[in-house]
């Protein structure tokens, strides 16, 4: 996947969110599964405490997708 691509559209999910969309987002742009993000920056909050930063500033900088979906 080309890196640019997978950048351009990352948004934030509307479908796959606990919080605030960003990991579900991840899971969607790139081909890592959205609970490997999730256990990802569950691990770099538990082990070394700046897992916050990253994503809180994604979920402040990457927009919200603009599909919505019904369940």
């Amino acid at each position: 996947m080309d890196q640019g691509n997978w950048l351009q559209k990352l948004r934030r999910s509307r479908r796959d969110r606990w919080i605030g969309g960003v990991c579900g987002g991840l899971g969607e742009a790139t081909s890592l599964p959205s609970w490997v993000w999730r256990l990802l920056f569950t691990g770099l909050v538990l082990g070394f405490g700046f897992g916050i930063l990253p994503y809180v500033l994604l979920w402040i900088f990457v927009p919200e997708d603009e599909t919505w979906y019904r369940y």
